[in-house]
């Protein structure tokens, strides 16, 4: 502490140019400023400062000690502020961007109801959103994010399977492989953003052959193909989030489960600073304890 409230007092002196000016901001008198500069270039073994009897200046040396010093100064208020802010409840809007097909959403529901000050505002889209231009908290994006302005933290990986109702597998049959799904309703999605169809990620299945299965019904909604595919209507590409309790209660199965592949990861992204306000913090320690726990 001793060192940083003398570089706390050489960085005052040497922004204000003047003993006097500096012991009037730190409400010390000019020979204690005097002294503590003097004791501080004793320390060092170097000369800091330039005095004269209207103004002192900065030496060669000073000039970079004067650099570091406003940068470590800088950093040690930053943490201070951290953890200030950090007894603080979390409150206010969150506003958070999403994919138009997000696994995310009963996780925020649950932290809406862990944190009730918090209020949240999400978008669903598939476009590229510019975090910090356009002035959102927090952003959930599939794939290695790029930016260099954020802040990114993995949270999960994405699994999609295979799923139809054991009524349709009745009359349709069980496929046994990729290529039997050309015989077979297929419900699909389509981005909003790009207008393709989602690819089926399956080992054994050649995307340049995607265009041959079957289109049953297509649409951008994730609800939508998991109510079709309960009403026996054919076979969806769904998260696994979404269907496991589906499966779990006998209303979906899962098909060729050995061949679908582990695509990319889920990152929480945000805008990068020195500390992350108390809401921020909530949802980020949120979302990696409970997708941990997945």
């Amino acid at each position: 502490m001793e060192s940083l409230n003398a570089m706390a007092l050489f960085v005052q002196v040497a922004t204000s140019g003047s003993f006097v000016a500096a012991a009037r901001q730190r409400g010390l008198s000019p020979s204690a400023v005097s002294k503590g500069i003097a004791r501080l270039e004793a320390r060092l073994q170097v000369r800091l400062l330039n005095r004269s009897t209207r103004s002192v200046t900065l030496t060669a040396e000073g000039a970079r000690f004067f650099e570091r010093s406003q940068a470590i100064l800088t950093q040690v208020q930053a943490v201070e502020d951290e953890l200030a802010q950090s007894n603080i409840l979390p409150r206010g809007r969150l506003r958070i961007s999403l994919p138009a097909e997000s696994t995310m959403t009963p996780l925020l529901a649950g932290f809406l109801s862990d944190y009730p000050e918090v209020s949240l505002e999400m978008e669903f889209t598939d476009r590229f959103v510019d975090v910090v231009g356009e002035g959102f908290d927090l952003v959930i994006r599939a794939g290695q994010p790029a930016d260099s302005r954020l802040i990114a933290r993995r949270l999960t990986p994405l699994r999609s399977l295979l799923v139809a109702a054991p009524d349709y597998l009745e009359r349709a049959g069980v496929p046994q492989h990729p290529e039997d799904l050309v015989h077979h309703a297929c419900l699909h999605y389509r981005s909003s953003n790009s207008g393709k169809l989602e690819i089926w990620q399956l080992r054994g299945f050649d995307p340049a052959d995607f265009p041959r299965l079957p289109v049953t019904m297509v649409c951008n909604n994730i609800e939508a193909r998991v109510c079709f595919a309960r009403q026996g209507l054919g076979l969806a590409w769904l998260p696994d989030y979404f269907v496991r309790a589906d499966i779990a209660a006998g209303a979906l199965v899962s098909v060729l489960d050995d061949y679908a592949i582990r695509a990319e990861a889920l990152w929480l992204l945000w805008p990068a600073g020195p500390y992350l306000p108390p809401k921020v913090r909530a949802l980020v320690d949120y979302l990696g304890l409970k997708t941990r726990q997945e």
